[in-house]
């Protein structure tokens, strides 16, 4: 299953692509477990997971929002030379609302933070394995099963 993940936004696009597929293993191995092990009520728990899940930009403005502040304490209490840390944070935090992707962003991948694209494909294989489309064929056993599921989670 190298290709089935085609999303070309801008954040997969700056990462390294050794932490994509990373990234990317970690849904197949999901679904494929989804797939083996077809029960429904897990099914859903695991969609209620992946509902809570944060995606990268809300991880990049909690971070920027924190080094913000911290800055403002800390620049408060030593006569404000650590004031720059919250300029260096509203910075990093333009550029990744403008750009999709930031200085915050690579590490963050690099730990495992999704963005919401790759949140939802794991999410629509889960529920179309779950029986919620029609797409997905019941023959074939769990693995083409949870091909198709990642397929038609893409398009």
């Amino acid at each position: 299953m190298e290709t089935w993940n085609q999303s070309s936004d801008s954040a997969r696009s700056h990462t390294p692509g050794m932490v994509n597929r990373r990234i990317d293993q970690h849904v197949e191995a999901c679904v494929r477990h989804m797939a083996t092990r077809a029960d429904r009520p897990e099914m859903s728990r695991y969609l209620q997971r992946l509902e809570r899940e944060w995606d990268l930009n809300r991880a990049v403005m909690v971070a920027t929002a924190a080094l913000g502040a911290l800055g403002l304490l800390i620049g408060k209490k030593d006569g404000g030379r650590w004031r720059v840390l919250s300029g260096v944070a509203a910075a990093a935090l333009l550029q990744h609302g403008m750009f999709g992707f930031g200085p915050l962003s690579g590490p963050l991948r690099a730990l495992g933070v999704r963005t919401r694209r790759e949140i939802d494909l794991e999410k629509f294989a889960i529920k179309a394995l779950r029986g919620d489309f029609e797409r997905i064929p019941n023959d074939g056993g769990p693995m083409a099963r949870a091909n198709a599921a990642l397929v038609a989670a893409q398009s």
